[in-house]
């Protein structure tokens, strides 16, 4: 009988995994990225970003076609002690935090004094055209500090190479009149779900300034973990962000969900890690949903 149980309690959770990797909606954009520092989000700029070809997921008889959402949740909070997962996973920029003004905003108000002519339209669309292009120097943007790869974007997108120019720009993206938090519940969300045992990491494409970024909006002490891809070497939707968060938050990768508002970066890259993944404006829209999903009460 013990085995039989533990057969059927193996293959339900196979059946679980497939659920996730199945149940998003293909077709949807794939958001552009970042100012100087910042990651560029659809829900930060001024103007839609340009989109990417449409990718469409697999399809394919999964548990989707055999559990509810209800189910798939009751089952998880029996195995976890009513929550649903051990630990929650958060993207940065676009989900935890958004820029406070529009990029190309900021790249011609700082210009001005450098010489920098051009319009905030054709700012935003050298930016873009200059991001789209391969970074040939490194397989990841984000290396350290990013000093390279920000010097390149911000020299295409408004035609000057001045180097205080630069440094006053780049130096504006680690303050606190560059960001606020999405959310203004966030801080009392975060308690209540520590205090339920839930572990928080926040899992994002940025370079080193991202810790400073937390620091000066208060908020780094919310969490127990920070996945940079500049320390981790790999860039979402690479898995290994991913794991190595759970690893900071010595989780299995099946026992957390990571929130963040890209679907192929956040949500295909968690979900190719072994996570579960809500998508930021859709799945969810706000962290006290997000808790709530998970089981704890705000």
């Amino acid at each position: 009988m013990a085995l039989m149980a533990s057969t059927k309690k193996h293959s339900l959770s196979r059946a679980l995994s497939s659920f996730l990797r199945f149940r998003s909606s293909p077709g949807n954009e794939i958001a552009s990225k970042p100012p100087c520092g910042a990651r560029y989000s659809s829900t930060a700029a001024s103007a839609a970003p340009a989109a990417a070809p449409a990718t469409t997921e697999p399809r394919g008889m999964g548990a989707v076609e055999i559990f509810g959402l209800k189910d798939y949740e009751d089952y998880r909070r029996s195995l976890y002690g009513g929550i649903t997962h051990k630990a929650l996973l958060v993207d940065a920029v676009g989900t935890l935090v958004v820029p406070s003004q529009p990029m190309a905003q900021i790249y011609r108000q700082i210009g001005e004094k450098y010489g920098v002519e051009y319009s905030e339209d054709e700012i935003l669309n050298r930016y873009r055209r200059a991001y789209e292009q391969p970074w040939g120097r490194s397989r990841l943007r984000y290396v350290n500090d990013g000093r390279p790869f920000w010097q390149f974007i911000v020299s295409s997108s408004t035609g000057c190479s001045d180097s205080q120019y630069f440094e006053e720009l780049y130096n504006y993206y680690m303050t606190d009149k560059a960001w606020h938090l999405c959310d203004p519940d966030a801080e009392k969300v975060f308690k209540a779900l520590k205090r339920a045992g839930v572990k928080i990491a926040v899992v994002s494409n940025f370079d080193t300034r991202l810790r400073p970024v937390l620091r000066a909006l208060n908020c780094d002490h919310w969490f127990d973990a920070v996945a940079v891809s500049a320390e981790v070497e790999a860039e979402k939707p690479n898995p290994t962000i991913f794991l190595k968060a759970c690893e900071l938050l010595d989780v299995k990768p099946e026992d957390a969900v990571h929130v963040g508002d890209d679907r192929r970066n956040d949500i295909w890259g968690a979900r190719d890690a072994g996570c579960d993944a809500w998508l930021w404006g859709s799945d969810v829209h706000s962290f006290k949903e997000v808790a709530n999903r998970i089981g704890v009460r705000v």
